[in-house]
């Protein structure tokens, strides 16, 4: 489990494909305490296995994660978002994160505001009922505050600090990023729905 809350950045030293999969390996650039081997990590807001190397950790990544994600798009050099997992009696700072991305979506539009800027965010329409204004969502392991919210589409509005301390300042319009919707309210429309009246065809 995570929070959303990113403090620590790495970048991509190597990325092989593998028979079902990839193995991907990074450099932990802030990152001051060693990992154990095993341990959870969230690379981009996936939840991944960590296997420690000199200056990082290595990762194997499946199949499904590949198909699902926009991890098997990265390449040598390229910049991700890093969060260690939870431990019990940790701040909150952001929302719960699985780490358990739902879907991926396009960057429509960014408009800066000085040193703030508003990001938005296409979405695949199935989890609209998901995205309600000021509501939380985790886009590439970054909790932010959904705004503006229509059926295919959302914005967030950024601070400087996390337009610095992730990769989202240097994002573009086209970009994908990983979407998780907040759990909490997949487990609410997952127990209302069963007290709706079933639809007819």
């Amino acid at each position: 489990m995570f929070t959303g809350i990113i403090h620590e950045m790495g970048t991509v030293i190597r990325f092989d494909p593998t028979s079902g999969g990839a193995r991907l390996d990074i450099r932990r650039i802030d990152g001051a305490d060693p990992l154990t081997r095993g341990e959870s990590i969230a690379v981009n807001g996936v939840c991944l296995t960590a296997l420690p190397l000199d200056a990082g950790f290595a990762a194997d990544l499946s199949g499904e994660t590949l198909k699902l994600t926009t991890l098997g798009r990265l390449h040598e050099g390229a910049k991700v978002n890093l969060e260690r997992a939870m431990a019990m009696g940790d701040r909150l700072g952001g929302h719960l994160v699985q780490g358990h991305v739902d879907a991926t979506g396009a960057i429509t539009e960014i408009r800066n505001e000085g040193e703030f800027a508003v990001y938005r965010w296409s979405y695949p329409s199935e989890f609209a009922p998901l995205v309600v204004s000021k509501g939380s969502i985790a886009v590439d392991g970054i909790s932010l505050t959904i705004v503006e919210p229509d059926d295919t589409s959302f914005g967030v509005a950024l601070i400087p600090e996390t337009l610095q301390q992730t990769n989202l300042g240097a994002s573009k319009v086209g970009d994908l990023s990983n979407l998780e919707f907040d759990v909490m309210a997949k487990y609410a429309q997952n127990l209302f729905l069963r007290y709706l009246p079933a639809r007819e065809l």
